[in-house]
């Protein structure tokens, strides 16, 4: 009687895979496009099943991501038009309980600029008002034509776009205003939303004639006597907005990204250059 070896078992054990990523990580559960194993950390969810990171990417590649019109991100909510509502609104209510202060400290007053070098005056000038009518025109116009700019050039342009009007409007207020005046409101920077609605609006072969209109009922009633409104700011502020939108919108689609930073930051630096060069011809 011979001995035989002892035969294999019918069903051997099948090895336990694991993640391809992670080879320490076992799992049952394979990508839908290349079967390979993933484990959770490497799941991403799909029409069926998973996919791992590498399918994911791959299927992304030559799809265009959606830009708004004039680049940028695509803007479902105008959360910068609303966030500077409410800072108007705070800085009003701010304004109401404190008396002058609030206003005595943010408004644009050249002295201040010059002689105590607190520049910072350029900009919060913008958000603080002169009154009730002051703060709801103002708000109104933000209201009306900011969430449609916000959408047409992104979230970062927009903001760019109301801040340098505003800065452009307390420049030539500092220029040709006398330097015991205080000047505070945002109609600056919603000046140069409307000379941007306007841009946009040639830019897209829109009929532009309501916005032309506004800006020139505006205009006159900036410059009636006995209303005391600061029309260096309003002129200022259309002036940039215009220009700047301009540049922003009609930037060439190659390299547009890189044309609209530099556009906005030379814009900037012009300004900031007036501004030194006021400073220095007051202290002098």
């Amino acid at each position: 009687m011979t001995s035989q070896p002892p035969s294999p078992p019918e069903h051997p054990a099948e090895a336990v895979p694991t993640c391809y990523r992670h080879p320490d990580r076992e799992t049952w559960v394979r990508c839908q496009r290349c079967d390979r194993p993933i484990c959770p950390d490497c799941m991403r969810d799909a029409a069926v099943g998973f996919q791992c990171p590498e399918c994911v990417a791959a299927g992304n590649k030559g799809v265009r991501q959606a830009r708004a019109t004039f680049g940028g991100t695509v803007v479902a909510t105008p959360y910068v038009t609303w966030a500077i509502l409410a800072v108007n609104i705070l800085v009003f209510g701010a304004q109401y309980l404190t008396g002058n202060a609030v206003t005595a400290r943010l408004g644009m007053w050249p002295m201040g600029v010059a002689f105590g070098e607190q520049y910072y005056r350029l900009i919060t000038a913008a958000f603080v008002h002169g009154g009730v009518f002051h703060i709801l025109f103002n708000s109104w116009a933000l209201y009306v034509v900011g969430p449609y700019l916000e959408r047409a050039f992104g979230h970062v342009k927009f903001t760019a776009i109301y801040v340098v009007s505003a800065l452009g409007g307390s420049t030539l207020g500092y220029w040709l205003d006398t330097p015991d005046t205080l000047t505070v409101g945002a109609s600056g920077a919603i000046f140069g939303l409307f000379g941007a609605i306007f841009v946009v609006g040639r830019k897209l072969n829109m009929d532009v004639r309501g916005i032309a209109v506004l800006i020139v009922i505006n205009l006159v009633i900036t410059f009636l006597p006995g209303l005391n409104i600061s029309w260096t700011g309003h002129v200022g502020g259309l002036i940039t907005g215009s220009a700047l939108a301009a540049a922003l919108a009609y930037a060439p689609k190659n390299n547009r990204a890189l044309v609209q930073t530099l556009t906005v930051v030379g814009a900037v630096v012009v300004l900031g250059v007036l501004v030194l060069l006021r400073t220095s011809a007051i202290v002098s």
